[in-house]
């Protein structure tokens, strides 16, 4: 899809970008008007005279059957096929009542608006519809119509969109949700059913119309802000304990004039005691993990006193490599309890298990240096615990095997994630694996835990090899591939 800056080559750039804020804004244009919005450009680089005009946006509304099914962005039409169009676009002028004027859509019918920059029109919002599909308009839809002519006329003058973004959310209200029209005074001069009914909601049951927001005991920060600065204002207010509403107050201007606002009102207190349940949820989770690893903590510590007792040193060294096991699930749910996010950064994993190996493993006797190189991205809980088990004994076998005696060397440690395939490489450049060793036959405790720890739970694969090259260095080289789906690993049966 052809961009803005594509479709209107010869606008500048201040004028392509008051032509997107008003595309950004116009949901309730569109709403209001129970009508579809096109915005037509002067295609090519003949602004002024221009052989035709592009469609640069479109928005459909949500208050009426849309007249147009396919995406007209991009599509261009001479001025010929869109005559009202050019007449707006060269005279400057609202036309109203007309046919859209091709020849294979004779039911749609237009309201063109010049849309004016610093006294200049730099293209056309088309309201367009079908008067046959459209129910008859009762006095609420007649009132809105009334509103969108006054903000119709504002593009005209050049006073809409406002030179501030203000900018949508999923939080916004629409007009579906709510809309109050107040006159210049700031009084109520009407109220939408869905407004009155949010109101009701917080607990306001006064009649509204005639009245100020503040006299009914609501809030009106934003209203005083809008008509003040003649900018948009948004503002949140919560009613004491009954509930929360969303005003979005957008000032009327009519030549030069303050003349009222439009205020959009959305109940959001179903929203915001969802979020508190969430956040009180997340706040449950992170007090869970902090416990788990507090827990392990306390069993690792009791461990150690056992170990101390310990008279063979067969024992002392099994307990103590235990401790490093629970150790490292301990760093996992550390790490989770910082944050409410189920998955955590790896990488921050790794660098704590070679923290704990240099602080229990290394010494001056026997330097060993490690390195971390690459990212494996945030993992899964359910993937980020058995895998940092995998490489703590993975650490744990370069320093039992790897460097019988001094001096030491340097390990490195490679992650990498593709988003297809996880892979962590362990190098180092010790004595290497004894002659005869397969991965698939050993017999110890450490490969059985990490074998069975990536094949069962991890569905991946590991492999242990000499250093690489041609003649191979000393060394070994551990790689351990988990496949991704979905960014996850696929844990569990």
């Amino acid at each position: 899809m052809a961009s803005l800056e594509e479709l209107a080559p010869g606008l500048p750039k201040s004028r392509l970008n008051h032509l997107q804020r008003l595309m950004r804004t116009w949901a309730p244009l569109a709403d209001i008007s129970f009508a579809d919005l096109l915005l037509y450009v002067p295609a090519g680089r003949r602004i002024r005279s221009p052989e035709s005009y592009a469609i640069a946006g479109q928005i459909r509304p949500t208050t009426a059957r849309s007249v147009h099914r396919n995406n007209l962005v991009g599509a261009r039409f001479t001025p010929d096929q869109r005559p009202l169009v050019d007449v707006a676009y060269r005279e400057g002028r609202i036309i109203d009542g007309g046919r859209i004027g091709h020849a294979d859509q004779p039911r749609i019918r237009t309201l063109t608006v010049p849309v004016s920059c610093h006294g200049e029109v730099i293209a056309v919002m088309a309201r367009e519809f079908d008067p046959d599909i459209q129910r008859n308009p009762g006095e609420l839809e007649m009132s809105y119509f009334k509103l969108f002519r006054r903000l119709a006329a504002m593009i005209a003058e050049g006073e809409y969109p406002f030179p501030v973004d203000d900018i949508e959310t999923e939080e916004s209200p629409r007009v579906g949700d709510g809309l109050m029209l107040l006159d210049a005074s700031g009084r109520v001069r009407l109220i939408s059913p869905n407004a009155a009914s949010a109101l009701h909601r917080i607990g306001l049951h006064s009649d509204v119309e005639g009245r100020r927001l503040a006299e009914i005991g609501l809030e009106q920060r934003a209203i005083r802000a809008a008509f003040a600065s003649r900018l948009p204002q948004t503002e949140e207010i919560q009613h004491g304990d009954r509930g929360t509403v969303v005003l979005r107050c957008l000032p009327l201007i009519g030549r030069g004039e303050l003349t009222g606002a439009l205020v959009l009102v959305r109940d959001i207190s179903e929203l915001r005691r969802r979020d508190r349940l969430l956040m009180s949820k997340d706040a449950t989770i992170a007090e869970i993990h902090h416990r788990v690893k507090n827990n392990l903590q306390t069993v690792s510590s009791l461990l150690r006193l056992q170990g101390r007792r310990a008279v063979a040193a067969e024992a002392r060294d099994a307990i103590e490599e235990s401790v490093r096991r629970i150790r490292a699930i301990a760093i996992v749910h550390e790490i989770l309890s910082r944050d409410a996010s189920s998955d955590v950064p790896f990488v921050e994993i790794v660098r704590s298990l070679v923290r704990m190996v240099e602080e229990g493993l290394t010494g001056p006797d026997r330097p060993v240096e490690f390195k971390v190189t690459g990212d494996a991205g945030e993992l899964a809980a359910d993937v980020a615990t058995p895998l940092a088990v995998v490489l703590n004994e993975c650490l744990q076998n370069v320093m039992d095997h790897a460097y019988p005696e001094p001096p030491g060397g340097q390990v490195l440690i490679e992650l990498d994630n593709d988003g297809d395939w996880l892979e962590v490489r362990v190098t180092d450049d010790g004595v290497g694996l004894p002659p005869g060793f397969n991965v698939d036959n050993a017999n110890g405790l450490g490969i059985a835990i990490v074998g069975n720890l990536v094949g069962a739970d991890l569905r991946g694969s590991i492999t242990m090899s000499d250093g690489e090259g041609d003649p191979p260095r000393p060394g070994t080289v551990v790689e351990v591939a988990i496949p991704l789906l979905g960014g996850r690993a696929p844990t569990g049966s």
